[in-house]
């Protein structure tokens, strides 16, 4: 009777957390997530392609730039982007990395600042509580994403890993709402998984 009972309660959980996130308009945000994602990546592939075959050789570049700039220091750039509302498409940096001398190690590296940077907008978000001035005037330009953090929470900080939202953006709101860090920074680990799926498609293309 306890096993059929706790399956019951296990089905009814998910029924309602179903329902409520058909009702807030959950489902309907992510696929509009997705949508507006698609363009993104199918834009910037085809510009890759066209600058590649009409203008310039892409290739060339990338390899000039791996030779010129220490690797460090182009990993620190997109980590300070990465921290501060991620200015820069990481898609620019994932096509560096294809043609570096060890592209899996760095591929690595930029998902891991990428994560480490969402972690300190985490930061940001919390002590910007902290400053009422400050508080009161992002709070009105994030209104719309620290709303959506505060009903959907742990599936928000998913969608932000996952897809080309800015990452900062969702884990700022993630901090200002005082959203639990253990389960921020599990779920943010999916930050990595978005950086090799897309490594597969870009690598390809360069």
């Amino acid at each position: 009777m306890k096993k059929k009972d706790t399956g019951k309660k296990k089905k009814s959980r998910i029924r309602l957390l179903h329902q409520y996130y058909s009702y807030t308009g959950f489902y309907k945000f992510v696929w509009r997530s997705i949508k507006k994602a698609i363009l993104p990546i199918v834009l910037f592939v085809g510009a890759l392609i066209a600058i590649d075959w009409y203008l310039l050789d892409i290739e060339s570049i990338l390899v000039n730039v791996t030779e010129t700039y220490p690797p460090m220091g182009i990993i620190g750039v997109f980590f300070i982007s990465e921290s501060l509302l991620g200015l820069v498409p990481p898609e620019l940096f994932i096509a560096w990395s294809g043609k570096s001398s060890s592209p899996i190690l760095y591929l690595s590296l930029l998902a891991l600042a990428s994560y480490i940077g969402g972690v300190i907008s985490y930061y940001i978000g919390r002590a910007i509580t902290k400053i009422p001035a400050v508080h009161e005037a992002i709070e009105v330009k994030m209104a719309q994403h620290i709303k959506n953090t505060r009903k959907w929470g742990g599936f928000l900080i998913i969608v932000g890993a996952l897809l080309p939202i800015p990452f900062a953006m969702t884990s700022i709101a993630a901090g200002i709402i005082k959203f639990p860090l253990h389960s921020f920074l599990m779920f943010g680990l999916l930050r990595f998984v978005r950086f090799y799926l897309y490594a597969l498609v870009i690598f390809e293309m360069v």
